[in-house]
């Protein structure tokens, strides 16, 4: 095909990793609801790549029913497709699969392997290294809810923008620092949308946590489940005698611990982390 001898190419998703034809000017993909946005940027690519108008046509089968995400990415990736696009989608991405680290401590995909938040402490304990200072060592705790915590690009236009406020916002560490976060978003941009304020009230809640000891906050369909990196037995044992949490608790001992709620149909499982961890902390001073 380089040569010219043949018209047509036939191939898998290879051809993404850097394939380069210039005289290539039409591609299609078949069920591009399968992939990611970051893989459909790359695979589209491999065309346009000279002077040439060039074509892609996504395609998906006939009557199927798309995923929420999947169509996202589809609308994603037809808005965004001049040239120097990349950013744009990535941050679009970051936005339809949800705020990765941010969440949590880990994330998948060397920027992209270790997760953004993690890339920026990675660099300050390399810079601490440099200047012969001890690098800052703190507690960390994710958080795998059921609930939507974002930065719509309809809130905060600017790309930019958008990954700073991700990054500020999983550095808080205290009410006073959400609350001055709130402060600025509403002077900024205006009244924040519910799910932006689910992002601070998740940071914060990873925070208070990583106080306890508490490393993860996961539900698991309807329980939710705090894992402590050591069992404290006693503020276990006050939390199930009290009133409030009474036949809803369940402790569990054993290879990794964890304390197990159910939760009642139709409860904010954030609000009844957040209370929970508050409470635990209450069972810690007990006495």
């Amino acid at each position: 095909m380089v040569d010219g001898e043949a018209d047509v190419l036939v191939c898998t998703t290879i051809i993404e990793t850097g394939i380069d034809i210039a005289n290539v000017n039409t591609l299609i993909i078949e069920d591009a609801d399968k992939l990611g946005l970051a893989q459909l940027h790359q695979i589209r690519g491999r065309v346009g790549r000279s002077a040439r108008r060039a074509y892609a046509y996504l395609t998906y089968r006939q009557g199927k029913a798309l995923t929420e995400v999947a169509a996202k990415r589809l609308s994603a990736i037809r808005e965004y497709a001049e040239f120097g696009s990349g950013f744009k989608i990535a941050m679009r991405d970051l936005e339809i699969r949800g705020a990765g680290n941010v969440l949590g401590p880990e994330q998948s995909g060397f920027l992209m392997s270790v997760g953004y938040d993690m890339y920026l402490k990675l660099l300050e304990e390399a810079v601490l290294e440099a200047r012969g200072e001890p690098p800052k060592r703190s507690a960390e705790c994710s958080a795998d809810l059921n609930v939507t915590a974002s930065i719509p690009e309809a809130y905060v236009p600017s790309p930019g923008q958008r990954m700073d406020l991700y990054r500020r916002i999983a550095h808080i560490r205290s009410r006073e620092e959400a609350d001055d976060m709130t402060d600025e978003l509403i002077d900024r941009f205006g009244d924040p949308p519910s799910v932006v304020n689910n992002l601070i009230a998740v940071a914060l809640l990873r925070a208070d946590a990583a106080a306890e000891g508490i490393v993860e906050i996961a539900q698991k369909g309807s329980n939710l489940n705090l894992y402590p990196s050591t069992p404290a037995f006693e503020r276990v044992s006050v939390l199930c005698a009290g009133d409030k949490w009474r036949g809803r608790l369940l402790f569990s001992a054993g290879e990794r611990p964890y304390i197990s709620l159910r939760l009642r149909k139709g409860e904010d499982a954030l609000r009844q982390a957040e209370q929970l961890v508050k409470d635990y902390h209450g069972a810690g001073h007990a006495g």
